[in-house]
């Protein structure tokens, strides 16, 4: 069954202090080989906006097993399942020296470039488009919804600014990855790595919004945290740290 495969060696800027991969460029990595699989199936960036369609990310969930170190190669496998009505559900496994080190799986939607709102997939693709997909899941996984905080405590603020854009014109979702985790300080990262988290990007950020973070800790091990625009949410995460 289909599979799209890339090797990425670690850079000294995927890492943070300890040289353990940071989050963000781990889902860079997984955009840029979904983007390369969506290239090679002819629905990727360039195939779809002569029609005034892109795609979003709704969700990321990712497991991570074991530290990933600078100078290490990881090898990212990606494929897509069949979609349903507004959800392009996509799986990935990831793997270092053939040992399986981590899994994700991610819910994008189809959007119109003109007014951004969701455009269902029957509207572009024919019956058929997508049959023969591979059926595989990488992990059982479909808890999607975080619930909101009741509380939290307020963290930092950020402002959303040019570098934090992409070609859709608004902060690109890998950003919302370091924005979240610099609730953390880097005294408490120190003998950790993330190895779960669960993203949900509720609406778009433009630039010169100001973005407040709040964190809280659940019963289940896992760091909760929000970023909200004048009381609104924008982004919600779910992190559990393991143990170096």
């Amino acid at each position: 069954m289909y599979r799209h495969i890339k090797n990425y060696e670690l850079r000294y800027t995927d890492v943070d202090a300890y040289d353990n991969i940071k989050l963000s460029a781990l889902l860079g990595l997984l955009q840029e080989s979904a983007c390369l699989s969506a290239d090679e199936l002819g629905f990727g960036y360039n195939d779809v906006k002569g029609y005034n369609l892109g795609f979003i990310l709704a969700n990321w969930y990712v497991k991570i097993f074991r530290p990933v170190k600078i100078g290490e190669t990881l090898e990212v496998h990606t494929w897509p399942l069949k979609p349903k009505h507004l959800i392009f559900l996509r799986d990935y496994e990831f793997f270092i020296n053939g040992e399986k080190i981590g899994v994700a799986s991610a819910r994008w939607c189809m959007i119109s470039t003109c007014d951004f709102t969701f455009v269902p997939i029957a509207k572009h693709f024919a019956d058929g488009f997508f049959d023969g997909y591979n059926t595989e899941r990488s992990i059982e996984f479909n808890a999607w919804k975080i619930a909101q905080l009741e509380g939290g405590k307020e963290v930092y603020k950020k402002r959303v600014g040019y570098c934090d854009y992409d070609h859709y014109f608004h902060a690109n979702n890998t950003k919302y990855a370091d924005f979240l985790m610099d609730v953390f300080s880097v005294g408490e990262l120190r003998g950790k790595f993330v190895s779960e988290a669960q993203i949900s990007y509720v609406k778009q950020c433009k630039e010169g919004e100001e973005l407040i973070f709040y964190r809280d800790a659940s019963e289940d091990g896992f760091s909760v945290v929000e970023g909200k625009v004048d009381g609104e949410v924008r982004v919600q995460m779910r992190v559990k740290l393991g143990d170096l």
